[in-house]
């Protein structure tokens, strides 16, 4: 990229974002040079000044948006030139614009228009009338007879009368267009504007009955209430307006508009003004700014639904376990999966424990002779339908057994779409579809990211209103949040599926089916050098997929870490350095690596070994911990072995409980009964919280204190604030 040729972009952004200009001109190289943010950020970190991620996104975003600026700036300018009417002064205000919508509002006059009033009154030669009317130059005569020469009853003007009125029309729309104006009313708007809501429907019971008689300032409406808005609209349950003061937006912009108040033409100016203001302006910009705020308000929501996705992809997996998965459901009973610890289909079974068969003993009989069966290490129960009887159930049958089977309550958000795919039916193509949903639960459990990454994200349950926002933008945001969180934590080579593999930064669907493919052919691949003859897969796909590819029980030892092959050599003069066999690594050899580097001097080492600083670290890091799974540091799943119902619950029991969403107002939390309770965003520490988020993430375990319990209404108000004791 030619870095002149877009003078005052990377600054720009430098700016915006409080970053060195060579930071944003070299991460700008290195996208433009295709190659993904999580390698990027992972083995490019000498280029970037160490940038992370979501820094590195920021600057693609910010990059993306003010190229496509100056590329409708350069358009708008040829648009205006081929109409003749570019000048100077114009085309600078142009390339000065530094948001579209300001670049939009100076092309608004040039636009190509339907066939308005005021084009019939250029139709009928009052154009020069207009301009009298703008010129605010006489100050003595009468109006009339300054419209006068303009009649023509030929063209349909047939009185001075009708010739103003021609002539105030075109005043109008050229005052709508006028960019200055449209401004000004633009920031009236938002900063004394107010948003309202009345009921379509008087008297009928919907979710939107707090709206019925609603009115909040622009300026401080949430981004739920937006969508809320919309959506009650949409169903036509609610006629929502946006609420502008007219006095306080007329006088905002009549200094642009009245430059003589003392000039006969001044009265028809206010008419114009007034009839642009009511008939032209606010139409267009109360959509304008129904669409801001429904933009925002998309935005926020998918930034909540990617801030939930992350930590419900990166759950700690179960290692080590034989899981019994059970897909809950009253009617057609309860489906029934177990799988080994690698996780291997063992066996299914349907029991009905749950009305309205109430098959209790022969359920337990069942599920017993499973669990000593396989040697059943946990439990996991869906949270859909029936889960809280089938959880009673599992509960009391537990309790009959000779050892320990904790169990735990599964989110199946997205199973049913799951089960009924493609790819589960490649999976287990002799299972029916409730079955493979049970298998999908079980193994949620042994390694979340794994099973999760099989589903679309956005069916996982996660977030608000994602069926109310901009589709393509949420399922690229989730996307991106989906291959983040498959980077971070790295992929087995010789056992990752498709859909995990088509995640790895640079992997596209058909080269993972050929990684697959020849996986399934050879049998395994013995290194990551061998991947260059899978098929498809070029130097530029093997340099940005390589790290984030692991190999247990390589005869490369680095082949199990996020060392980059490109880094090989320089982690093997280290190791030469430190007198450190790579294969002794394991017997001791990480002491004797370790005390080599607390008496080392990194820069200078880093030097020796050709490596920059932060790649040695990483080099260190890994050859400490080789294999290292980062979901292990996180706190794991929640097990029960009793059941807790509605009823048991009392104000200022404290309690453990697992989040299951984060939204605007507050978290829900599971804390074993039928009805997730509400920490509000106020409750969840003392202090001021800007977002739930920040403070509390989908899958962690909390511990909460009742407030209270509403069980007519099926509402638990649990609180985080000052619970720091032991859970009971």
């Amino acid at each position: 990229m030619d870095f002149q040729m877009e003078d005052g972009l990377i600054s720009a952004i430098a700016r915006e974002l409080n970053l060195r200009e060579t930071q944003v001109a070299r991460t700008a190289e290195l996208l433009d040079q295709e190659n993904t943010i999580p390698f990027i950020a992972r083995y490019r970190k000498e280029m970037t000044g160490e940038l992370d991620e979501t820094v590195l996104r920021q600057i693609q975003e910010r990059l993306t948006y003010l190229r496509n600026l100056r590329q409708r700036q350069a358009e708008v300018i040829r648009l205006i030139g081929e109409l003749g009417k570019l000048s100077a002064e114009l085309e600078n205000k142009i390339r000065r614009a530094v948001t579209l919508q300001e670049v939009e509002d100076l092309y608004r006059p040039y636009r190509p228009k339907r066939r308005t009033r005021a084009t019939i009154a250029r139709e009928r030669g009052l154009e020069p009338l207009a301009r009298l009317l703008w010129a605010q130059e006489i100050i003595v005569g009468d109006l009339l007879e300054l419209a006068r020469p303009y009649v023509n009853p030929e063209l349909g003007v047939d009185s001075p009368e009708t010739a103003l009125e021609g002539a105030r029309d075109i005043v109008a729309e050229e005052i709508s267009d006028n960019a200055e104006v449209r401004k000004i009313l633009r920031e009236v708007a938002q900063s004394e504007g107010s948003i309202a809501a009345t009921a379509l429907k008087p008297g009928e019971s919907s979710p939107y009955e707090i709206y019925y008689d609603f009115r909040h300032p622009l300026k401080t409406l949430k981004p739920h209430q937006v969508l809320a808005l919309n959506r009650g609209e949409k169903e036509e349950f609610l006629n929502v307006k946006i609420q502008i003061a007219d006095n306080l937006a007329l006088e905002a912009v009549r200094p642009l508009i009245i430059k003589n108040s003392q000039a006969i033409t001044a009265p028809p100016l206010e008419e114009a003004l007034a009839d642009s203001y009511r008939r032209l302006i606010i139409p267009s910009l109360e959509r304008e700014i129904r669409a801001a705020l429904t933009e925002a308000a998309e935005d926020q929501a998918i930034r909540v639904f990617a801030a939930n996705l992350r930590p419900l992809l990166l759950q700690p997996p179960v290692k080590g376990k034989v899981v019994m998965g059970i897909d809950p459901a009253y009617r057609t009973g309860c489906k029934v999966a177990v799988i080994d610890d690698t996780g291997k289909l063992l066996q299914v079974l349907v029991v009905y424990p749950t009305p309205p068969q109430d098959r209790v003993e022969e359920a337990k009989a069942a599920l017993k002779a499973l669990i000593q069966k396989h040697r059943v290490d946990l439990i996991a129960i869906g949270n859909g339908t029936a889960s809280r009887e089938t959880e009673t159930f599992v509960a009391e049958m537990i309790k009959e057994l000779p050892r320990p089977v904790p169990y735990t309550i599964v989110s199946e958000a997205g199973a049913s779409v799951y089960s009924a795919s493609e790819v589960a039916r490649e999976e287990f193509p002799d299972l029916e579809a409730s079955e493979r949903s049970a298998a999908s639960i079980a193994r949620r459990l042994q390694d979340p990211l794994s099973e999760l990454v099989k589903i679309d994200p956005k069916s996982l349950g996660v977030g608000q209103y994602q069926h109310d926002v901009d589709q393509k933008k949420l399922g690229e945001k989730l996307g991106e949040v989906v291959e983040s969180a498959v980077n971070t934590v790295g992929v087995d080579l010789n056992t990752a599926s498709v859909s995990l593999l088509k995640y790895v930064s640079g992997l596209r669907p058909a080269v993972a089916r050929a990684i697959v493919a020849y996986r399934e052919a050879k049998g395994r691949f013995s290194s990551r050098e061998e991947l260059r003859a899978v098929s498809g897969l070029g130097e530029k796909t093997f340099t940005q997929a390589a790290g984030f590819l692991r190999l247990p029980g390589a005869p490369n030892p680095l082949d199990h870490t996020a060392i980059h092959p490109e880094s090989y050599a320089a982690a093997h003069r280290l190791l030469e350095k430190a007198g450190v066999p790579l294969e002794k690594l394991s017997q001791g050899g990480i002491l004797k690596l370790r005390q080599f580097l607390s008496r080392s001097d990194l820069v200078k080492l880093a030097m020796e070994i050709g490596a920059g600083i932060p790649t040695l670290q990483d080099i260190i890091e890994n050859l400490e911990k080789p294999g290292r799974d980062p979901r292990e540091d996180l706190p794991g799943a929640v097990f029960r072995s009793d059941v807790l119902r509605m009823e048991d619950l009392k104000p200022g029991m404290i309690l453990r409980g697992v989040v299951r969403n984060a939204v605007d107002f507050g978290a829900f939390v599971d804390i074993g009964v039928k009805q997730d309770g509400l920490v509000h965003i106020s409750e969840l520490k003392e202090g001021f919280v800007r977002h739930p988020t920040d403070v509390v993430a989908v899958g962690q375990a909390v511990n909460v204190k009742v407030l209270s319990v509403d069980p007519v209404r099926s509402r638990i108000a649990l609180s985080m604030r000052g619970v720091n004791q032991a859970a009971q």
